[in-house]
């Protein structure tokens, strides 16, 4: 007895049961855009609740209304030339300078970790022993060292920011595959070739990695120097607003220090998009449109 020939419905539908799809769930299905406004809007309506009913004094937490208006005002200073734009241009300068001696300091490092021997078992060592200490703590000697100026603030924010550039350049020069290093061997290739046109490019997304991590923790160092020792940048302002138990003040104050932080961030991502092309955005490189 033969079986029954099968349909050409049945024969259709065989191949297709066999193809595996994934599921998408229904939160991953919400628009990016109506996401972040709906987290936003639930953020904002829990601390109008707490400030409301009672639950935190409002000279502790300041309501979203007082916050607004302290924005307004900040904003409105700020674009008056007065003097919350200088102590924004001082802080932005802290960051700058801080971040490209921490991308000068922490590349050369990291070459020095991830292509020699001696870098990679002497000298990294004590990179992490040090990186290990609470950088917070060296804030008095920078102070001590180089005065109540700029340049207090400069050196903690860089020696914040360099570790994580170090790791990730060190990690990108160990990150190309055997059968290149082999194939550059063959083909003849110095030391310093095989560094340039295979190694580098190949851990450029270690690299940025590190950089992305860098540019947080600069702020954060430059900030930190500055309640610490003083001077005449945003931090300054934040120390003295929270000294008053301006609390609204403080907030405004620090979100917009935030745009600084998230400027610097969408630097480095934008970097990454024209000289990491090739790959595929991951988390962080997201982070940003």
């Amino acid at each position: 007895m033969t079986p029954p020939a099968s349909t050409p419905s049945a024969a259709a539908a065989g191949p297709a049961d066999t193809v595996w799809t994934e599921e998408v769930s229904l939160i991953d299905r919400i628009p990016r855009s109506v996401a972040m406004i709906g987290l936003f809007v639930a953020f904002i309506a829990l601390w109008q609740f707490t400030v409301s009913v009672g639950l935190v004094s409002p000279i502790i937490l300041a309501s979203p209304w007082a916050t607004l208006e302290q924005l307004i005002f900040v904003g409105n200073n700020l674009l008056s030339g007065d003097y919350m734009l200088r102590a924004l241009w001082i802080t932005t300068k802290e960051v700058v300078y801080s971040f490209a001696l921490a991308i000068t300091l922490g590349f050369s490092l990291g070459v020095l970790v991830g292509e020699t021997g001696f870098g990679e078992r002497a000298v990294m060592p004590y990179l992490v022993a040090i990186d290990t200490m609470p950088k917070i703590a060296f804030a008095p000697l920078f102070i001590a060292w180089l005065g109540f100026d700029i340049h207090s603030k400069v050196a903690l924010a860089t020696f914040v920011a360099t570790f994580p550039i170090v790791v990730g350049t060190a990690a990108g020069l160990h990150a190309a595959d055997e059968n290149s290093r082999l194939l550059f061997k063959t083909m003849g290739a110095s030391r310093l070739q095989t560094l340039l046109k295979m190694k580098l490019p190949t851990g450029l997304p270690h690299f940025f990695t590190g950089l992305k991590i860098a540019s947080v923790g600069v702020m954060a160092g430059a900030i930190t120097g500055e309640f610490l020792g003083g001077g005449k940048g945003f931090g300054e302002l934040i120390r003295v607003a929270a000294s008053q138990l301006d609390t609204a003040r403080v907030f405004a104050l620090i979100i917009y220090l935030s745009l600084v932080g998230l400027a610097t961030f969408g630097l480095v991502v934008w970097a990454q998009r024209r000289l990491v092309f090739w790959q595929k955005a991951s988390v962080g490189g997201d982070a940003l449109p």
